[in-house]
């Protein structure tokens, strides 16, 4: 077993606060934003959403690692976040679908994680203080860490959908297709951070996807004469993708469009409404959420940073789901366009799966359209 004598590793953050513990993965020094999540389970999947990127990752649950890593619960095509903070490793799993521990994943892929950590401390620290910048290090001082840390790029400053999007448009086909699959629709996923359980879920609705960059033009993603379009989730601050707010402008009204999270932020901004950053975010598969029209309440998976002002929302745009913690926008629509966007992850992945039904009402838009 890890011990901390053996392997000892710091988490350091930028208010000087220091969380001693052991190294496991890759023994390598990494800064990002500190930020946890509330699931249960679901940690392959978590370490693979590109929404994470720039992120140090801490997960509430006291022990991660306890059913390994196997090959289908990856939500992108590698791990996404920098750094992994748990209380308690576990490097004997036991699933019939494991094919390798979590310490293991990490090192191939050149990811450090640190165990042994009070993670009820430093989640109360990061609900009090907020998110913030953190480093963890095998091989500086606290001190070091620290003065280090203040001359690095801070997240908020960096274009993070750039570095997870992908390069060049593909058609989107799964590892087993089904024999027989006939699609009725055509759809443009734009991979501002895209999960894989999108394109799953679309599929499942008889659709056939073709994924394009984020900065892809409006001109590009009409040339492949879809019946809709679904801008993903993403990681960073909505604010600072002008270009894929220009493209949403070039498509608003031509084809029916639904955004997801970061897509919901951009899509917002579209319409006039400012975007501003939650003291701790949404990250986690527990979120309640109100739907206006009817007053159901869903519970939701999340994982995002910032928010839309719902007070701010021109052009038609109405506010259709709340944050029944915060009262924050969970979700809006147009009055007159075939338009409509979530804050929460409606393909969840790997849960709950309350809100699934959401990519009917994106199939019900497209079939009006046609």
């Amino acid at each position: 077993m890890n011990s901390t004598d053996s392997n000892p590793a710091i988490l350091v953050l930028e208010d000087g606060a220091v969380f001693r513990g052991y190294s496991f993965g890759a023994r390598t020094d990494v800064h990002g934003e500190v930020v946890f999540n509330t699931s249960m389970t679901g940690y392959q999947e978590m370490l693979t959403d590109p929404s994470y990127a720039g992120q140090i990752v801490v997960p509430t649950y006291p022990m991660i690692g306890n059913y390994g890593i196997n090959p289908e619960d990856t939500e992108s095509r590698r791990i996404q976040v920098r750094g992994f903070v748990v209380r308690e490793e576990c490097h004997q799993p036991s699933h019939w679908q494991a094919t390798r521990t979590l310490h293991d994943y990490l090192a191939a892929s050149g990811i450090p994680g640190i165990g042994g950590i009070d993670t009820r401390a430093l989640t109360r620290r990061l609900r009090l203080a907020g998110v913030m910048m953190g480093m963890i290090s095998t091989s500086l001082s606290p001190d070091e860490a620290l003065r280090k840390l203040s001359i690095l790029p801070r997240y908020d400053d960096t274009d993070f959908v750039g570095q997870v999007s992908v390069s060049e448009p593909y058609h989107w086909v799964p590892e087993n297709p089904e024999p027989d699959f006939r699609p009725s629709y055509k759809v443009v996923a734009v991979d501002c951070g895209l999960k894989f359980n999108i394109l799953r879920l679309l599929r499942r609705n008889g659709c056939d996807v073709t994924v394009v960059p984020a900065f892809a033009t409006a001109e590009t993603i009409l040339g492949f004469k879809p019946d809709g379009i679904v801008f993903s989730p993403g990681p960073g601050d909505p604010a600072r993708l002008g270009a894929i707010e220009g493209t949403m402008r070039g498509l608003i009204g031509k084809k029916p469009i639904m955004g997801i999270c970061l897509g919901h932020q951009v899509l917002g901004r579209v319409f006039g409404g400012g975007t501003f950053k939650l003291k701790f975010g949404h990250r986690g598969a527990n979120h309640p959420v109100k739907e206006l029209a009817t007053g159901r309440v869903y519970i939701t998976a999340q994982n995002h940073g910032y928010a839309v002002d719902g007070g701010s929302l021109k052009g038609g745009l109405e506010v259709s789901h709340i944050n029944l913690n915060d009262e924050t926008v969970e979700g809006f629509s147009h009055r007159e366009f075939p338009i409509f966007s979530i804050q929460y992850h409606s393909e969840a992945s790997p849960g709950p799966m309350d809100n699934v039904h959401l990519f009917g009402q994106f199939i019900h838009l497209m079939d009006k359209e046609k």
